[in-house]
């Protein structure tokens, strides 16, 4: 977590607390909607009375499928005097008398005064908004409103097919960091990509347009590189360790690629660590900057069947680099990806060991960063 709170993408903080109808209610068992966490602080103050009234006024809104409520009380008579309580679907209530919930979320002051916040979580409980709750309950509703009518439903059940085990993650970099850094690639240009091969005992860099047609760009900017750095460590490392139970401790490559329909840009099926000087990398991180700017230009698992993955701008595809995966050809515009590699300590050992074994090239895993505290 990047402060005193969590901030739009980072995972939300889970916890187990009293409700008026449980005495343990675990909360990051509700993932799965979108969930407004409101810290009032007590239902007997004016502005969060007013907040709740104006909250309830849209009691439709709340039905446990795609959107759920949670009030936070820290105010012992709200429960002592009923002035609030569930409402089933949808509607439910945290006695935080002991302050822990409200001090993981930023929401006890540092002279132990209570700051009124309300949070708006997608159904990964990750922060999609941060909504302080100044002096106006109406303006507060209002923009609450505006976050909600915004969201896509979560939609109905339905049967799975076969996928590919990928981590399909939206929202890990904004726009304006998506913007920022397709600008920063049309300011230096792009190199073609290779792939790397073993060849005569050296891991060497190889070009081939009918493999793969790609252009590179390093980024040496450090402002953009902290800012990739932190996004990756706070957003997208802990979901990679939740899904996969894997601590990502390390980064490969600050890269900025971009296929380009007037090249044909593609990269047949490969895999990402076959050789002595890529065999330590884990997993691959394909991160969408300008989906919808294009067409073609997406992820195939031919193992797991003909299915295409892409992801929404700024949002990322990570997958295990022993998978044979292709990027399909971009039949229109330009498709712009960051495309860093994870690993781990004992990963770090095996890139060590094999050092002897690269030849330096465009592509060459050298240049990592510890994602412990960079990403």
């Amino acid at each position: 977590m990047s402060g005193a709170f969590p901030v739009f993408g980072e995972p939300a903080p889970w916890f187990t607390c009293r409700t008026d109808t449980r005495e343990r209610f675990v909360f990051d068992t509700v993932a799965g909607r979108y969930i407004v966490l409101c810290f009032y602080g007590s239902a007997a103050e004016p502005l969060s009375a007013q907040v709740l009234k104006l909250l309830f006024a849209q009691r439709q809104r709340f039905d446990d499928d795609n959107l759920a409520f949670f009030g936070v009380s820290v105010d012992p008579d709200d429960e002592r005097l009923g002035r609030v309580g569930s409402s089933l679907p949808g509607i439910r209530f945290f006695w935080d008398f002991e302050r822990s919930v409200s001090t993981l979320y930023g929401a006890v002051q540092a002279d132990g005064g209570h700051r009124r916040i309300t949070y708006v979580l997608d159904p990964l409980l990750r922060v999609l908004a941060v909504l302080p709750l100044a002096g106006d309950a109406e303006a507060h509703i209002r923009e609450l409103q505006a976050v909600l009518d915004r969201l896509p439903p979560v939609g109905p059940a339905y049967p799975a097919t076969v996928q590919a085990p990928v981590l399909v993650l939206p929202r890990v970099f904004e726009p304006k960091l998506c913007r920022a850094l397709i600008d920063y690639y049309q300011a230096q240009g792009g190199e073609p990509s290779g792939f790397m091969q073993d060849r005569d005992g050296k891991t060497v860099m190889v070009l081939g347009q009918d493999h793969k047609s790609r252009r590179d760009c390093t980024l040496e900017d450090e402002v953009l590189r902290l800012a990739c750095q932190r996004r990756i460590h706070d957003r997208l490392v802990p979901q990679i360790h939740r899904a996969f139970q894997f601590q990502v401790t390390r980064m490969e490559r600050y890269l900025i690629g971009c296929y380009d329909a007037g090249e044909q840009g593609h990269f047949r099926p490969h895999r990402d660590n076959t050789t002595k000087g890529t065999a330590h990398r884990r997993f691959a991180v394909s991160l969408f900057l300008n989906t919808g700017e294009y067409e073609g230009g997406q992820l195939r698992f031919p193992e797991f069947g003909p299915a295409l993955y892409s992801a929404p701008p700024g949002g990322a595809v990570v997958f295990s680099c022993s998978l044979l995966h292709e990027a399909t050809e971009v039949t229109r515009g330009q498709r712009y990806m960051f495309l860093p590699f994870l690993y781990d300590e004992p990963a770090r050992q095996v890139r060590e060991q094999n050092l002897a074994f690269l030849e330096a090239g465009p592509e060459a895993p050298a240049g990592q960063d510890a994602a412990g505290q960079a990403g």
